[in-house]
């Protein structure tokens, strides 16, 4: 679903007295420019055209993620899976392949040692595991290649249940 709006299409976007969470922005984050187009050519690109493409990618890329099994590497001390802390919001690490999950493993200079991981649909990740930490929690998929290839799923409406959205009244991140 596009971050902002409802599941029957209408408009959800934020009015009023409602705040805007900075963690929304990651996922009205703008692409760069189509390949081959010029620099005044992408000037010319109208800002709410340009914001629609992007919400609609982002969707796009949010569905299919949602009917993927992904790999979800477990953590050697707790055997749950492995997350990280970064501003204020836990992450779970998800991979699309072994490869993009070893490029993980080697940058963290843990190549040398096998990764135990289980495959997970990237809809239980969003709509169980997220509710069940009691914290902001989102997905970090694909991490190691960074803004190339890797994708964040905030813990914002549209990606996680209302119930535990940052961006909405009473969403705290706590499903209890």
């Amino acid at each position: 679903m596009i971050p902002g709006m409802a599941e029957s299409g209408e408009s959800a976007e934020p009015t009023g007295d409602l705040r805007r969470s900075r963690l929304y922005d990651y996922a009205d984050m703008t692409a760069p420019a189509q390949p081959g187009t010029t620099a005044s050519e992408a000037s010319r690109t109208d800002p709410a055209d340009e914001t629609e493409r992007v919400r609609r990618a982002f969707a796009a890329l949010l569905g299919e993620f949602r009917r993927t099994a992904v790999l979800v590497p477990l953590d050697t001390e707790t055997g749950g899976p492995l997350t990280a802390d970064h501003g204020g919001v836990r992450w779970f690490y998800a991979f699309s392949t072994e490869q993009a999950l070893a490029r993980f493993a080697l940058a963290r200079g843990d190549g040398e040692r096998e990764w135990a991981y289980q495959r997970w649909l990237g809809a239980r990740l969003l709509d169980a595991a997220v509710p069940a930490v009691g914290v902001p929690c989102g997905v970090a998929l694909d991490c190691a290649d960074g803004a190339d290839g890797g994708v964040l799923f905030p813990p914002v409406r549209g990606v996680v249940p209302d119930a535990v959205a940052v961006d909405l009244d009473g969403g705290t991140g706590d499903a209890t």
